[in-house]
C-alpha cells in the first residue's frame, strides 16, 4: 500500500493545506474507495502517512470514533469493525479530486495488475508502462500498452488457439507467412491483420475487436510525430479499454 498511497497524496491538488483531520477522512477514501477495502482502520491510515513521509497523528482512532458522533457526520463504523466514510463525506472528497480521481484509479488497476503478473520481462515492461502513465507521457504509456496487450494476445493465441489462427490463415492468406509456429511468426503480421483472423477464427467477438481497432488507431498517431494531441482523457480511455477487455479479459 505504500505506492499507492504515495501516489493518492501527490494527486491531492491541495494536500499541503490540508489538517490532520482532513488528510485522515482522504486516506480512509483512498483506502476503501481507491483500493476497494471493506474498511478502513487507524493502523491503515497511520500507514499511509508514513508512506508518504508525513507525521503520523496520535489521534487518528479518536478522529475516526469522533466522526461518527458529531454531524456533520464524516465516518460509519461497521459491526465488523473499521470504518468507511459517510456518503456525503465520499462525495465530498470525489468532487474536490475530479478528474484526478480518475487518474488515481486506473493507476490503480494498473499497479493492481502489475502484482498479478510473474516476475520477469513482461511484469517490468508493465511497470514501464505504468511509470510513462503517471509522468503524463500519454503518448509513450498508450504505445507501451498497446505493445503489451498485443503480446498478451500473441501468447493467448499460442496458448489456446493456434489451430483455429492458422485454419483463419489458411482461409485468409497473407503474402509474409503461411502458417504460426511462434510469437515471431505473429510479428510478422501486420497488427491489423492479428485482429481481422483473431476476430475470424472466433478468438474474439465483434466488440473486442472493435475495442482493439479503435486502440491500433490511437496508437497509431501516438507513435508518429504530429499536432495531434493525445489528451489525458484519451490516453485513460485506451488503457482503461485495454487492460479490462485484453490483459485481465483473456487469461493465459
Amino acid at each position: 500500500m505504500v505506492a499507492q498511497a504515495l501516489r493518492f497524496y501527490e494527486a491531492i491538488s491541495d494536500a499541503g493545506s490540508l489538517s490532520e483531520r482532513e488528510l485522515v477522512s482522504y486516506f480512509c477514501y483512498m483506502i476503501t474507495v481507491e483500493l476497494g477495502q471493506p474498511s478502513a482502520t487507524a493502523k491503515a491510515v497511520n500507514e499511509c502517512f508514513a508512506a508518504c513521509d508525513l507525521k503520523v497523528p496520535s489521534r487518528t482512532a479518536s478522529y475516526l470514533s469522533e466522526g461518527t458522533k458529531k454531524p456533520p457526520l464524516t465516518y460509519v463504523k461497521l459491526a465488523a469493525g473499521g470504518y468507511r466514510l459517510h456518503r456525503n463525506a465520499s462525495d465530498q472528497i470525489s468532487s474536490k479530486l475530479g478528474t484526478r480521481r480518475i487518474v488515481i484509479q486506473t493507476s490503480t488497476e494498473l499497479r493492481s495488475l502489475e502484482a498479478g503478473f510473474p516476475e520477469g520481462a513482461k511484469k517490468k515492461f508493465l511497470s514501464e508502462t505504468v511509470d510513462c502513465f503517471e509522468a503524463n507521457a500519454n503518448r509513450a504509456a498508450v504505445v507501451m500498452c498497446w505493445i503489451l496487450a498485443v503480446d498478451h494476445m500473441f501468447d493467448f493465441v499460442l496458448t489456446h488457439h493456434l489451430a483455429d489462427f492458422n485454419n483463419a490463415l489458411a482461409a485468409n492468406p497473407d503474402k509474409r507467412i503461411k502458417k504460426i509456429g511462434n510469437k515471431e511468426d505473429l510479428s510478422e503480421l501486420q497488427e491489423s491483420k492479428f485482429i481481422e483472423l483473431c476476430r475470424a477464427a472466433n478468438i474474439i467477438s465483434n466488440d473486442v475487436r472493435k475495442i482493439l481497432d479503435n486502440a491500433l488507431g490511437v496508437r497509431n498517431t501516438a507513435a508518429h510525430p504530429s499536432n495531434v494531441e493525445i489528451a489525458r482523457s484519451k490516453a485513460i480511455a485506451v488503457i482503461e479499454d485495454l487492460v479490462a477487455n485484453i490483459l485481465r479479459k483473456f487469461v493465459i
